[in-house]
């Protein structure tokens, strides 16, 4: 039973809060330079849409980038079949996104955290500012050194520590192009992403650490390399073993080895770049068929990450911003560049439930963090596990928590407002690695409701659409986003003529970006006679159900189940069944508890009360396990296709494919 009336908002800034943010200091910068008076949200972003060009350059100059803007900010071909896909943002500007992160060298203050790393409990150290550019600008010279220029490919196989991000900034600077992977990853899944790319620089840790251990990479890397021919040096990062223990890796030569040559450098020689200069290269999560590689723009990444932290996260200089994530998730990426504003990144690289689960929280209490980043799914395991930092850590300073990755129950809400910190903006985010960014995230100045996203993204023409293209409110539909925005992919690696960019994002809806999301907008009302939109995910569009002909989201389903205390997971799936299609739930329950017909009936009684009978699935097994990708997103594709005896194009993908055999051969499925 929730602590929370659904008739309030859980938390509402205060009037002093509001008037420190960044995104109130923005609608100043637009008043002042435009003239135009903007009164809320709804009004900021109404004119963000309509004002596109506008919008985009006021970005660039409240955030302070560093760049050339050029003459022209939007040239959009009318004549083209696809307006959105023809859209050239900032066409003439010149820019290097490194240099952007590296703004900040704290000469006043040379100690002055630039970063902090925990590798669980094993490893600590610190970067100043001043450090952080002398190794980027030593890296820099020795990838230059070996040949690597703009378009080269750099590729990381790497755990979330300092050297991954020195990696990233270091090729930045160069024009070329970075792209990474967690060591969760297997050598295929590792050779189906950098086969792809053909990489000329491998860098690589020697293992990681989960869990209590040692986790050593050695043998896979070499196996590795073996099959990357474009690979020219494997640079070794030692991070488990001493530097003497390491083995040899063709091509491989140690991080310190590499640097030698270039010890004195101390300038970096910052190569600029065209706005949609390739800065990164990102992975899908694969569960499909072979990774899409998405290409994104130094420029789109850049200014829509300075949007998202300053404007929709309110991250100013000096805050100390944390977000659980790995290398081979897009939020690695996002939480990097917070650089960006001056903030000083917090890096954790291990299990989230090292010491009993208080591990992060040990992280974020002790070093001040003031914006706490997360999944979803971490938030539900912390709740059932009865974490209370609220009641066990000191998180003064914290301002902030986001969630995404699934989208955040209801229940979520209650445990953070309850558990963590009452007096916080808590924004469930949903976008993703086609946008290395979000659609639907948080404003500071608006008000917090249960189970919802807070509100569209500045700049981004957000809609949900329903079958036949209409835009509809307060109705289940697509996500889609109707007009052309600077962080859209500048391409798929190896796709020459676009086809299967085209076929991505633009087939259901033609000229429209359809996202794949299945949303609601939910319409408040400002109580002075305005209106503003939130936002609900309800899981992936191609993964909805469909009974009788209606479709369900299935995060509709996993909202009611996972209020059981006695369920920690579920995952809903639609199975093709006496010609129709019937809602099959399978449920991994609390450590010695068997699924019988008092918590069946329970469940069903649950979903039947606050969502339909609709939703009621036909049948509810249980299961020692659920797959997910290394992000930690169920799969519901995936356990969809074992049931109806498909092949998983892409095993690699999953953190887990043992989970898979689960769900084979279940006899209680046929009946």
């Amino acid at each position: 039973m929730s602590d929370f009336s659904a008739d309030t908002p859980l938390w509402q800034p205060s009037a002093a809060h509001i008037a420190a943010t960044r995104l109130t200091a923005f609608c100043r910068f637009i008043e002042q330079r435009h003239g135009q008076a903007l009164a809320d949200y709804a009004a900021l972003h109404h004119w963000s849409v309509t004002q596109r060009a506008d919008f985009w350059s006021a970005v660039w100059d409240f955030c302070g980038v560093i760049g050339n803007k050029g003459a022209r900010l939007l040239v959009e071909d009318g004549e083209s079949g696809n307006t959105m896909l023809s859209a050239q943002w900032f066409p003439d500007a010149k820019l290097n996104f490194a240099r952007n992160l590296l703004r900040r060298r704290d000469d006043r203050d040379p100690d002055a955290d630039a970063i902090v790393f925990q590798g669980e409990e094993h490893v600590q150290r610190r970067f100043s500012h001043a450090e952080l550019h002398r190794e980027v600008a030593r890296l820099a010279a020795a990838l230059r050194a070996a040949g690597v220029g703009p378009g080269d490919r750099v590729a990381a196989y790497m755990p979330n520590m300092p050297e991954t991000l020195i990696a990233m900034l270091a090729t930045a600077s160069l024009g070329a192009i970075f792209s990474s992977a967690s060591p969760d990853f297997g050598v295929q899944g590792v050779l189906d992403r950098f086969g792809q790319i053909e990489p000329k620089i491998l860098i690589a840790a020697d293992g990681a650490f989960y869990g209590g251990k040692h986790l050593d990479a050695m043998a896979r890397i070499a196996e590795i390399v073996a099959q990357l021919p474009s690979v020219t040096s494997t640079v070794i990062v030692p991070y488990i073993h001493d530097e003497h223990d390491i083995g040899a890796i063709r091509n491989g030569i140690l991080w310190q080895d590499f640097l030698a040559p270039h010890a004195d450098a101390e300038t970096i020689d910052f190569v600029d770049m065209s706005f949609n200069a390739p800065l990164y290269i990102l992975f899908s999560s694969g569960t499909t068929g072979v990774p899409k590689c998405i290409v994104h723009g130094a420029g789109g990444t850049l200014l829509q990450h300075l949007k998202e932290h300053q404007l929709h996260s309110d991250i100013r200089s000096g805050d100390r911003v944390f977000y659980f994530t790995t290398c081979g998730w897009m939020m690695w990426n996002w939480l990097t560049s917070a650089l960006a504003s001056e903030a000083i990144v917090l890096l954790y690289d291990g299990s989230p439930f090292a010491r009993r689960g208080a591990i992060l929280w040990d992280f974020a209490s002790a070093e001040r963090c003031t914006l706490f980043g997360t999944s979803a799914k971490y938030l539900d395991a912390a709740a059932k596990l009865g974490l209370k930092p609220v009641a066990t850590h000191d998180l003064t300073p914290l301002r902030a928590v986001l969630s995404t990755g699934s989208p955040l129950s209801p229940e979520g809400f209650d445990y953070v407002y309850r558990d963590i910190k009452a007096d916080i903006c808590l924004s469930s985010v949903s976008g993703g690695t086609d946008i290395v960014s979000c659609f639907v995230l948080g404003n500071p100045n608006g008000p917090v409701w249960r189970g919802e996203l807070q509100c569209k993204g500045l700049g981004l023409a957000v809609e949900v659409f329903d079958e036949n293209g209409n835009a509809i409110v307060g109705e289940k539909g697509e996500l889609v986003c109707t007009k052309s925005f600077p962080c859209m992919p500048v391409a798929f690696w190896n796709d020459p003529d676009g086809a299967r960019y085209h076929a991505a994002y633009f087939e259901r809806f033609p000229g429209i970006w359809c996202h794949g999301d299945w949303s609601e907008e939910i319409r408040h009302r400002d109580g002075h006679g305005g209106e503003y939109s939130g936002m609900i995910i309800l899981g992936r569009s191609d993964a909805t159900l469909n009974p009788g002909g209606v479709r369900i989201g299935t995060a509709e389903i996993y909202r009611q189940v996972e209020k059981l205390p006695e369920v920690l997971e579920s995952i809903v799936i639609g199975q093709d069944f006496d010609g129709d299609v019937r809602v099959v739930l399978f449920v991994r329950l609390r450590e010695g508890l068997s699924l019988d017909e008092d918590i069946v009936t329970r469940i069903k009684h649950t979903i039947r009360e606050n969502a339909s009978p609709r939703h009621v699935p036909a049948r509810i097994l249980q299961v020692p396990d659920i797959p997910r990708t290394k992000s930690g997103k169920i799969v519901e594709l995936a356990v969809r296709a074992i049931v109806h005896g498909q092949a998983v194009k892409n095993i690699e993908a999953l953190a887990n494919p043992e989970a898979l055999g689960y769900f084979q051969s279940r006899a209680e499925l046929m009946q």
